[in-house]
């Protein structure tokens, strides 16, 4: 692999990991409303899913969407109705006062915002398509199995720093005295955003 090829990898992997999305919105939430911690090991989660579905994307996922349409489509509307879950709860608790850091536990375990970032990004299977695009466009036929590990490692912290970039910058004191000012709204604006792209995943 040509170091023009690794660089247009890399363009690539990062475009994909910010462009807006159910992942991107879910980061940016989880700071807002659980702090930076917990939006990091939701971050970690999120780079774990688009590992998962880079993988599946070297070993041929997109030719076993080819052949097998009806997976795909199954794969699009589980998804895509996971995420509208995620919003119907966001919409419903949207009116519900948000109780400070100072007054409660951790809202969430570790493990438990890990688990919410990689089901988040498995509920799209889109990046599976993404990546074999990425892969067949950049990666040369016959290249070591090493660098192909080195390629899914770019991939996991692309994902993992951007969406805890966005999970900081939300988790700001100055953003999260406004969140708490107009809640209802943004949070029925995240609910309504989540249920829009559920839509458009299950649609697609």
């Amino acid at each position: 692999m040509t170091i023009a090829a690794f660089l247009a990898f890399v363009g690539l992997v990062v475009f994909a990991a910010v462009s807006p999305g159910p992942a991107v919105l879910m980061s940016a939430r989880t700071g807002l409303t659980e702090g930076f911690h917990t939006g990091l090991m939701l971050a970690m989660g999120i780079g774990t899913g688009a590992v998962v579905w880079a993988a599946a994307a070297m070993f041929g996922l997109h030719l076993l969407f080819a052949m097998a349409p009806a997976l795909l489509w199954a794969l699009k509307i589980g998804g895509g109705l996971y995420l509208i879950w995620m919003a119907v709860h966001l919409w419903r608790d949207a009116s519900l006062p948000l109780v400070t850091e100072d007054s409660r536990p951790v809202p969430r375990s570790r493990l438990s915002a890990f688990r919410l970032g990689l089901f988040t990004q498995l509920a799209n299977p889109k990046p599976a398509v993404m990546f074999s695009a990425i892969f067949l466009g950049t990666v040369p036929q016959g290249t070591p199995l090493w660098i192909y590990l080195a390629l899914l490692a770019v991939i996991f912290f692309a994902e993992t720093l951007w969406n805890s970039l966005v999970a900081r910058i939300f988790s700001l004191e100055r953003t999260r005295a406004r969140y708490i000012s107009l809640k209802t709204i943004i949070d029925r604006s995240f609910g309504g955003l989540l249920a829009l792209l559920g839509l458009k995943i299950a649609a697609t």
